[in-house]
């Protein structure tokens, strides 16, 4: 990974993103708007885990925010769940490392855009194990802390990352734990990037199935998912393009350009 810095944090008043964590806003704004750039975003964060899906397969998504995934996913048995109370929800006020639901009870999980916002990952994974099938997936997808990440959370002053914490320890928070939309976009890295570590550390458990680094413009350019931002609006022709730009790029140069990784865990 190219680091500009180890570590950077802002305080809550700096952000420069607008309606921070405000999910209400975030599910009116997606039906009223019609934001065709963050619809486009959103297909593509959530369309390619179906290939890990089965109509019939029972799902969960934890972390869900405005619960976009219920769109997109295949699965007729799939329910979301966040640590909030928000009506739209299956399932309240579920802390996804320790959600009291049965062991083994799910053929997949979904987490998107959340890892990085858990206080203690480690103890999450633990708890995917968990409430896994054998051969479970749990489908994660998160920030890629590319150079432009880096760059973008600096001028934007959102969320922050901090590659010098020891992922390891459950007793370390990696952000704010009285903070559920506290963040710290270095935690996939300090997790996934070395795959010794990991295989020494959970490979009695998941096998790494699927990995991918993906996403820019169309990332740039959405608008935002529940934080609000500025956004050049696009007809699907030029999304396209767009998207067939980001795959260059990324192929070319990942560590520069890529701002999404896909990573499905397979229990073991």
């Amino acid at each position: 990974m190219l680091k500009i810095i180890n570590k950077i944090r802002f305080t809550p008043n700096s952000n420069r993103m607008k309606k921070m964590g405000d999910v209400k806003n975030a599910i009116n704004q997606f039906k009223l708007n019609k934001n065709n750039n963050l619809y486009f975003l959103l297909k593509n964060r959530f369309s390619w885990m179906n290939k890990f899906i089965d109509s019939n397969d029972i799902g969960l998504e934890v972390g869900a925010g405005a619960g976009f995934s219920k769109h997109f996913i295949i699965s007729k048995n799939f329910k979301i769940c966040d640590i909030e109370n928000h009506e739209h929800l299956d399932l309240k006020k579920i802390d996804a490392q320790k959600t009291s639901l049965s062991e083994n009870g799910f053929n997949f999980v979904i987490a998107s855009n959340m890892l990085h916002h858990v206080a203690y990952p480690i103890k999450f994974l633990e708890e995917m194990y968990r409430i896994l099938k054998p051969g479970g997936k749990l489908i994660i997808q998160e920030a890629y802390c590319s150079v432009i990440f880096q760059i973008i959370t600096i001028l934007m002053k959102h969320e922050g990352f901090d590659f010098t914490k020891n992922i390891w320890l459950d007793n370390e928070p990696m952000s704010n734990e009285a903070d559920a939309w506290a963040g710290n976009i270095a935690v996939p890295h300090l997790i996934f990037d070395d795959k010794d570590l990991f295989e020494n550390k959970f490979g009695s458990r998941f096998r790494i199935k699927h990995e991918k680094i993906y996403e820019c413009l169309v990332f740039l350019n959405s608008g935002g998912v529940s934080s609000k931002t500025f956004y050049i609006p696009l007809n699907n022709f030029f999304l396209k393009f767009l998207n067939y730009f980001d795959k260059i790029l990324i192929t070319l140069f990942p560590k520069i350009f890529g701002m999404g990784r896909q990573i499905v865990l397979e229990k073991i």
